[in-house]
């Protein structure tokens, strides 16, 4: 048993820099805990957002070109600040500035979520239009004393239903809110970083950051998780009575949950935020580290002198950066293998962004999945397959040792082998869905070269119906109408979700042998064929992120060994400044500008407004959104031919020196991760002040 005397003794013993070191070490740990899960609820936000973008179409009654533009709102909000963040933000107090951008980060995922409380209930069908606080079970059926008392909604209903229109401009907040997540994500990778870096152990700043970007990954698994979850609910759950709703989540009108997303991600953003305004500015290197560097040591009347120079000099040095810096952007910029790889990342980079945006709404329209089933499968394959592509990647480039040739071979296979997979899913796309007035006549009976102004049948003539009207239902005969008095129906049974249709004239005009002249709520199923198609797209899709993440290591990698390593910070600067500007805001906007032009039936708002797309030619669809996509990686793969070619002539007679060079710096360099977005997150090791 040890005596007290030693044991005070030994405490007394305790050196001040063993202290200054203890508390080094736990205000670190408590930097990376809180840097952890600020990274994670960056990584949610953004999951939430792709997730929920057919959702919010549906609710604000907007195109797809208005979603791809609240889409790329966030990379608008980071281009306004990343400046300021990059310059300024090593010289003020990182973690601050940390914690209030995942303050601002989750404010504004709480603001995107704000207008489902000031819009009123949401109206899957015109019947809710006659009393706006309830679903009502009337339905405007083949009956002309009825369909004129249902199809004549007076001017003073109508004007109320503007006041309160899904499609109003409330989808702007939703906007600014995605801008404010942007705003609020730009210090935390580049400070966080760059904090790591300084202050870690030498050596082990790049466990940390490996460490970092894994337990980021868990924000993706719970947006997915959640983002099923919370597709699954009524959009106005807790507002409605719930029995009452006759849609289903297969519904293609169905709108789930999606605010609530975005409400966990801000309350879960906006307490990441709450440890960073404990932390310390700097933190004391460990005492070994202190006197190696040489600098534990340093008299203070010299920091004076320094920063009397510094204040003496300043004018002249912002002067001489600014001339510097021209001259290094000048250098890049006629650097032929930055340029060329640049326009290839972007040409890449579009695709991926613009495939990701709408791959929800293309799962869901072209296989006829629910939202909740395509976050099941989305998060099920591309999070593994994603994570081990990029592990494979940097595993051959260190395993081969290849030289910088040799890594942009392995990025033009890895690229090629991605777009020969790509084009595998032509031949998975479906036929578009039998629909009466829009693929088809409306006796169901003959196809139609145009689904614009096609003529009444006379089986539902005399019917007096509303053609813009959707309330579809499904015969017996698998055609699909777009209402009950479209499809000549007289007399119905049943009650709310349960409701059946009968002595429907155009379904009886079909021939079908057994006369189940009736039809059913809902728009009919996907046939076998097509569901077996989507396992083979399942297939397929595996194949392509995993070769296409395969790729993305070595395109990096090129980014930083073909410029002079003093560049090497502005180089990957204005790399990630180039795609975000040009390919995450204008991608996601012109992808949904022409699938926009593959839809065939419109919504129409009270106000006479054009609104969300309900039904796509599935055909014209699949060829718009997939050869957008084969069009910019082909164009990519052409540009990395060039780049090899113009290397080989660069590298001519060098090639043993290039070999080693890149020997070398491959045994040296780390391999960077991407983050949430698709976007390179340079490491502390290389970009130490980004």
């Amino acid at each position: 048993m040890m005596d007290p005397n030693q044991h005070l003794k030994k405490t007394a013993e305790t050196t001040p820099s063993e202290k200054r070191e203890t508390r080094c070490c736990n205000g670190f740990r408590m930097f990376l805990v809180a840097l952890s899960l600020s990274f994670m609820c960056k990584a949610l936000g953004g999951v939430v957002m792709k997730s929920s973008i057919t959702q919010i179409e549906k609710r604000f009654d907007i195109s797809s070109s208005v979603s791809g533009l609240i889409d790329g709102g966030f990379e608008m909000g980071n281009l306004f600040v990343i400046v300021f963040v990059s310059y300024f933000g090593s010289k003020l107090h990182r973690p601050k500035i940390i914690g209030i951008g995942c303050f601002i980060m989750g404010t504004g995922s709480i603001l995107t979520a704000l207008p489902h409380f000031f819009m009123g209930y949401y109206r899957y069908s015109k019947e809710s239009l006659v009393n706006p606080s309830e679903n009502l079970t009337s339905f405007s059926t083949c009956s002309i004393s009825e369909n004129l008392l249902l199809n004549s909604t007076s001017p003073k209903i109508v004007e109320k239903g503007c006041e309160k229109e899904s499609g109003s401009y409330l989808w702007i907040y939703v906007l600014l809110g995605n801008m404010l997540r942007g705003i609020g994500e730009t210090p935390i990778v580049p400070l966080g970083i760059s904090y790591i870096d300084d202050f870690a152990e030498t050596g082990h700043s790049s466990f940390y950051l490996g460490t970092l970007h894994a337990i980021s990954m868990i924000g993706p698994i719970i947006g997915f998780i959640q983002g099923s979850l919370f597709a699954k609910m009524y959009v106005d759950i807790g507002y409605v009575d719930l029995s009452s709703i006759r849609i289903t989540p297969k519904d293609s009108r169905w709108v789930g949950a999606w605010w609530l997303g975005f409400l966990v991600a801000g309350l879960l953003s906006i307490m990441s935020s709450i440890p960073f305004f404990f932390l310390p500015q700097n933190l004391d290197k460990p005492q070994k580290e202190s006197k190696d560097l040489g600098y534990s040591h340093f008299p203070k009347t010299n920091e004076k002198r320094s920063q009397i120079a510094n204040v003496t000099n300043r004018g002249q040095n912002i002067s001489e950066n600014i001339t510097d810096f021209f001259q290094s952007l000048k250098s890049i910029l006629t650097n032929p293998l930055y340029v060329i790889l640049l326009f290839s990342s972007l040409l890449l980079s579009s695709s991926h962004i613009g495939a990701i945006t709408y791959v929800f709404k293309y799962i869901e329209q072209q296989y006829g999945q629910s939202a909740s089933e395509a976050n099941v499968f989305l998060g099920t394959i591309t999070l593994p397959t994603v994570a081990t592509g990029i592990f494979t990647g940097g595993y051959i480039i260190k395993k081969f040792k290849l030289s910088l040739l040799g890594i942009a071979k392995l990025s033009f296979y890895t690229s090629a082998l991605a777009l020969i997979f790509q084009q595998f899913n032509f031949a998975v796309i479906c036929e578009s869905k039998s629909v009466a007035g829009l693929t088809l006549t409306y006796d169901g009976s003959n196809p139609v070269a145009s689904h614009i102004n096609v003529p009444l049948s006379y089986c539902n003539s005399d019917c007096n119906c509303d053609e813009s009207h959707w309330e579809p239902v499904c015969g017996a005969n698998g055609v699909t109408y777009m209402s009950p008095c479209l499809a000549g129906c007289k007399s119905s049974s049943g009650n709310k979700k349960s409701i059946v249709f009968y002595n429907c004239s155009c379904v009886e005009v079909t021939g079908v042998q057994n006369k189940n002249n009736s039809v059913n709520l809902g728009e009919c199923p996907r046939d076998n064929h097509c569901t077996k198609k989507f396992y083979i797209y399942v297939l397929v899709q595996v194949l392509n992120y995993f070769f296409s993440s395969l790729g993305s290591t070595p395109t990096i990698m090129l980014v930083f060994k073909n410029v002079q390593p003093q560049l090497k910070s502005l180089a990957v600067g204005f790399h990630s400044l180039t795609i975000r500007a040009l390919g995450g805001i204008p991608a996601p906007i012109y992808f949904g500008a022409l699938i926009d032009k593959t839809c065939m039936k419109w919504s129409t708002s009270s106000c006479g407004k054009r609104g969300f797309c309900r039904l796509y030619n599935s055909r014209l669809y699949g060829n718009t959104y997939l050869g957008l996509i084969v069009s910019l990686r082909f164009s990519a793969l052409i540009l990395l031919v060039v780049l090899i070619f113009t290397m080989k002539k660069i590298y001519q007679g060098k090639n043993t020196k290039a070999s080693e060079n890149g020997r070398k710096d491959m045994n040296e360099a780390n391999l960077e991760p991407l983050n949430n977005d698709g976007y390179f997150v340079p490491s502390s090791d290389n970009e130490a002040h980004m």
